[in-house]
């Protein structure tokens, strides 16, 4: 810019002194060779100012180039930024939908332990109300006692002992109630903090809080199945030992297509189909070494039986079990020294994929589904189509001979019976 104001001032000067000069070569007569020479040097002048000119115009371009460069790094640093802030922010949106199935599962879950904990109050009620009932009874009959208590010849009324053993039962069956009451307000109180939590951390993102329409909603099996009762067992008697049943399937009336939870403490009746419970299996095998047997009938009324050495895991092993085949008169299909682990449709070990969905019930699958599922749908043989029937109760062999199965027992035992009792 200095350059072109230089330029600016020189050009008028050099036009003006010509002019000058233009004006004295009317009132004098001068020879033509200084006029001539006059002129060059005005030409020169311009020209060393025009070349001044360019050195300013090159130093500028080089200037302006610099500039464009320095645009040109500043807008590629901002479309470095551009692009991670998108990585960031497609990570947001995939733990955004992390949270979402966290919150629908936990929110499905806390629905399960609040009815749970609904029931059992009930339950408790009506057996706080029986037990305040009988203790009137009690009160009255010792009054009446009291009485008569100096007449040695009257021994003590058959009534009132049988009404204090009653009692006595009722305080114990109370008190287990109790105990699985406290258990559930601890499984909902922990429930309802994993929840909280949940939307804290989604407050926290900006995101809000899914509606119940928005949760997955998935076919739950039915919660009318009644649950079986802390300290109940059925026992059998087969070659001259004593069994506990752990399952037993006759007819169908139960529906085995049931929670994790129902699996783990037990459900149906002891006089019908039922299943004993996962934890209470696991209390009675921790004690000594036991043998599991399975009794099988199928539609032909062929009986048949395996028997294993036994060896179950606790809940935090999803209750994995340890087979060693002993004896028995159908094909081994269990897979033996390999550790199995249970699986229902609502709670799956990481291997099995969708076996229990695929199969129905809850069963010890391992990484192949549709061996053998003694927990599957109960269908009679001639009313289903074969696919139907390869999810219910079927005994697969090795060569693919499949047993479908009529009905089934299973039985555990401790392997020294004589010393255990």
């Amino acid at each position: 810019m200095y350059m072109i104001k230089l330029f600016l001032f020189i050009v008028p000067l050099v036009i003006s002194s010509r002019i000058d000069q233009d004006k004295s070569s009317f009132d004098s007569i001068s020879p033509e060779p200084k006029s001539r020479f006059a002129m060059l040097d005005d030409v020169k002048i311009l020209a060393n100012g025009l070349l001044q000119l360019g050195h300013g115009l090159k130093d500028f371009v080089h200037k302006t180039k610099g500039q464009i460069n320095d645009i040109f790094q500043k807008l590629n640093i901002f479309d470095q930024s551009f692009y991670d802030l998108s990585l960031q922010t497609n990570e947001i949106k995939e733990e955004e939908k992390e949270l979402r199935r966290a919150t629908s599962k936990l929110q499905v879950k806390n629905e399960e332990v609040k009815n749970m904990s609904l029931e059992l109050n009930s339950k408790l009620e009506n057996l706080l109300e029986e037990k305040i009932l009988l203790q009137q009874k009690v009160r009255y009959l010792e009054e009446q006692l009291t009485l008569i208590q100096n007449q040695p010849e009257i021994q003590e009324h058959p009534e009132v002992t049988s009404l204090k053993t009653f009692v006595e039962q009722q305080d114990n069956s109370i008190k287990d109630l109790l105990q699985t009451v406290e258990e559930q307000y601890r499984q909902l109180t922990q429930q309802h903090s994993q929840i909280k939590e949940i939307e804290n951390q989604l407050k926290r993102t900006g995101i809000q809080e899914p509606t119940e329409n928005s949760l997955s909603s998935k076919p739950r099996a039915p919660r009318t199945t009644p649950s079986l009762q802390v300290n109940e067992t059925k026992n059998v008697e087969h070659d001259g030992s004593s069994w506990t049943l752990i399952q037993h399937r006759i007819d169908g009336s139960q529906n085995f297509n049931e929670t994790w939870e129902k699996y783990r403490y037990g459900f149906g009746r002891l006089d019908g189909e039922f299943w004993l419970g996962l934890e209470k299996i696991y209390s009675i095998v921790k004690q000594a070494n036991y043998i599991l047997r399975i009794e099988l009938e199928d539609w032909k009324d062929n009986m048949y039986y395996i028997e294993y050495s036994f060896h179950l895991g606790n809940h935090e092993t999803n209750y994995t079990v340890h087979l060693v085949k002993i004896t028995g008169n159908i094909p081994n299909v269990l897979p033996e020294h390999k550790d199995l682990k249970f699986s229902t449709w609502d709670h799956k070990a990481k291997e099995h994929f969708n076996c229990p969905e695929s199969y129905s019930g809850g069963w010890w699958w391992h990484d192949v589904c549709g061996e053998n599922n003694l927990n599957g749908k109960y269908n009679k043989l001639r009313e289903k189509s074969r696919p139907e029937r390869r999810k219910g109760i079927f005994w697969k062999s090795q060569n693919g001979r499949l047993y479908f199965i009529k009905s089934t027992k299973m039985l555990i035992r401790p392997t020294d019976s004589e010393s255990f009792n």
